[in-house]
């Protein structure tokens, strides 16, 4: 049986044995806690992260890559999410001196490359992980805020109206369907209010946007079949992002 794909999982002798045949690639999932409307968990974000991980993995093995899965870091910025129920928001340059030191550490056991693959896009955040791989090129960052990769991805991604919408809710529904309260989304009406704009108009939280339940979009319309085909586009863009790093330019 082969070892997992999950780093947690191997032993200390199975890790050895991998770094030694040859060169291993290192995904660290990054989330945040922070409420997902009324129907998806605290922890969306990094539920997503995982799920693209794994389909990575598979992507770069074909590529001939090996990759594995780092433990996911399950707290970031979260402050647009302040004065709700489990919004728990990391101070930015904590973030970033924590994933510095993750990401070295794994560098340090023999890892050729780490990429933190984040799928909470907070700018605040977001700018805190880029932070973490600053200087060494060895680390480098996959998140769907990048313009090559937004583009890639849904019409509500791309409209900005995407938190616990249809976006989210499909790729939970696709990943891990026990995490979706179906009876609370069903009954969510799609709602319209783009955070790219929100937030680019200096209004810097839910609350402040009028998102009394924690969500914008359209929950309702959300889709397994939907969550698979992004989960493939953001398998994508990890691949795309470590193939990048690991080409000489």
């Amino acid at each position: 049986m082969p070892a997992s794909i999950h780093l947690a999982a191997l032993t200390t002798v199975e890790l050895a044995a991998l770094l030694g045949a040859g060169p291993v690639v290192a995904l660290v999932p990054v989330g945040s806690t922070e409420p997902h409307g009324p129907h998806l968990g605290l922890g969306t974000d990094v539920t997503i992260s995982v799920a693209a991980c794994v389909r990575a993995v598979a992507q770069l093995a074909d590529a001939g890559l090996v990759a594995r899965i780092a433990p996911a870091v399950p707290y970031g910025v979260t402050d647009c999410a302040a004065g709700f129920a489990g919004a728990v928001s990391v101070p930015a340059p904590v973030l970033t001196s924590f994933l510095a030191a993750v990401a070295g550490g794994l560098l340090a056991q023999g890892f050729a490359q780490v990429c933190l693959v984040n799928n909470h896009l907070e700018p605040a955040h977001d700018q805190a992980v880029r932070a973490a791989a600053a200087g060494e090129p060895r680390i480098t960052v996959a998140c769907p805020l990048t313009r090559r990769w937004a583009r890639t991805l849904s019409a509500e991604f791309k409209s900005g109206a995407c938190h616990a919408g249809r976006y989210e809710t499909s790729i939970v529904l696709a990943a891990e369907p026990s995490l979706v309260d179906q009876a609370a989304r069903a009954g969510l009406p799609a709602l319209s209010v783009s955070l790219s704009e929100q937030l680019g108009a200096g209004i810097a939280t839910f609350a402040a946007m009028g998102l009394d339940r924690a969500y914008t979009g359209d929950p309702a319309a959300a889709t397994a079949a939907e969550g698979h085909e992004q989960l493939e586009r953001l398998a994508a863009m990890v691949v795309g992002e470590v193939i990048a790093a690991l080409t000489p330019s």
